[in-house]
């Protein structure tokens, strides 16, 4: 495959990260340890159980996906694809770029990434991936370690779950959940690659559809290291028939 055709398989990699608060809260519900707080324990319970709704009202809808990779602020490609839950619970996409013509002419790739680039993004697809792989019995774990938290999102009646040490030594994931709204607004990691210098953040936004379905609006992935950002914005949702 031609350089210029990798950043599409780097966001096919990337492409499970909207739904790894799923794989964090259905892990953190079934913690024991949990119960030794009510409150803790009520607050977990009604995320699970938001998750678990949104998940169905989500498979209902098929929607757009604009995706940008771009380096240091150039932008290198752009691409389009129409995306729906398939039976697996995963997103499936299909590539509509080609419709958008005049726009890839305006944005795409005017020369191939180099090979580093390219190397460095597969990195950071591979890091990406490990997660939203279920690790079942980590949460447990971590939280017996004392590196589970449970604390203010800092507005009234919103929660934050700080998980330490989730995938590497050192990395932190916070998931930020609305009581009121019995939705997640936020997904944030800081991991990094072979040293914390090579420093890598996903950053998950949600927002709500007129039904109440809750979704990924943005997603940004960013190497700092070498400036590689991949963003998805999600638009244009609309009901299956």
């Amino acid at each position: 495959m031609t350089p210029c055709r990798r950043p599409a398989r780097l966001k096919a990699s990337l492409a499970g990260v909207a739904f790894v608060f799923a794989v964090l809260t259905q892990a953190l519900v079934g913690a024991p340890a949990w119960a030794q707080s009510s409150s803790a324990q009520a607050k977990i319970a009604a995320i699970e159980a938001a998750v678990a709704k949104n998940k169905q009202m989500l498979g209902q809808y098929t929607w757009q996906q604009q995706e940008t990779v771009s380096v240091h602020g150039d932008v290198k490609k752009t691409a389009l694809y129409q995306v729906q839950v398939g039976p697996d619970g995963k997103p499936t996409k299909v590539d509509i770029s080609q419709s958008q013509a005049t726009h890839e002419r305006k944005f795409g790739i005017k020369h191939r990434i180099a090979q580093d680039y390219i190397d460095y993004g597969k990195q950071i697809a591979s890091l990406a991936g490990s997660y939203t792989a279920s690790q079942p019995g980590r949460i447990k774990e971590l939280y017996a370690q004392g590196k589970v938290t449970l604390k203010s999102g800092g507005a009234p009646g919103v929660d934050s779950i700080v998980i330490s040490n989730y995938v590497k030594p050192g990395d932190t994931v916070t998931l930020t959940f609305n009581r009121a709204q019995k939705a997640v607004i936020s997904l944030d990691v800081a991991s990094y690659l072979s040293a914390p210098s090579d420093a890598v953040t996903i950053a998950v936004q949600f927002a709500k559809l007129p039904d109440g379905t809750n979704h990924a609006s943005t997603i940004t992935v960013n190497g700092q290291s070498k400036g590689l950002t991949v963003q998805d914005v999600n638009t244009n949702y609309t009901k299956r028939s």
